[in-house]
């Protein structure tokens, strides 16, 4: 009987341990690496990913492991072209993509965009467009476990959607609008 106990208390020590491991990797793997800085070219805008109070996470029970949500493909809007001769002070648009289980982005939803002048509603529409192309590496939730040597292996994994805040602006440098490309992601269900 003590034999089984030490041997239940041995597991239970192993998986507490391989869990903590493995919520502590997953911070690191959560990480997002930040998005390439691509030169100022015409047309071109910058973005940012921003931290909302209004964000909802995925709570990761013992041994769970969150992985992706990493920005792939993500071009940055073009400056609207009916508006590059006006010389616009600097705006920016606030937008949540919505990322579906596959990465893709099934929506956008822009900051204010119902009560947008014509002008913002141009840069609105710049934001969706380049915004529905972006792509990411799907948010995986994984459930890890240990036998009872204390090998870890992964239980089970399902993707699933997630979004994003970004925030996107629309400036000039040098008399041509410029971008400055960066995109850490924060996410959230």
């Amino acid at each position: 009987m003590d034999a089984w106990l030490h041997r239940g208390r041995r597991m239970y020590h192993l998986v507490c341990w391989a869990g903590a491991l493995c919520v502590g990797l997953a911070g690191c793997a959560s990480a997002p690496s930040p998005g390439p800085t691509r030169p100022g070219t015409e047309g071109d805008t910058s973005y940012r990913s921003i931290a909302k109070d209004d964000l909802q996470h995925y709570p990761l029970a013992l041994g769970q492991v969150s992985t992706g949500a990493i920005p792939h493909e993500h071009p940055a809007p073009a400056y609207p072209p009916t508006l590059l001769d006006l010389r616009l002070p600097p705006r920016e648009v606030g937008a949540r993509l919505i990322v579906n289980e596959e990465g893709r982005v099934s929506e956008v939803r822009i900051d204010d965009e119902a009560r947008a002048d014509p002008d913002t509603r141009l840069f609105d529409a710049a934001v969706r467009a380049a915004a529905m192309q972006w792509t990411f590496e799907p948010l995986r939730i994984s459930q890890w476990a240990a036998d009872a040597n204390g090998n870890t292996h992964e239980v089970s994994s399902e993707a699933r959607p997630f979004s994003m805040d970004y925030v996107f602006r629309f400036a000039w440098k040098d008399g041509k609008p410029v971008t400055d490309a960066s995109a850490p992601a924060r996410t959230s269900k």
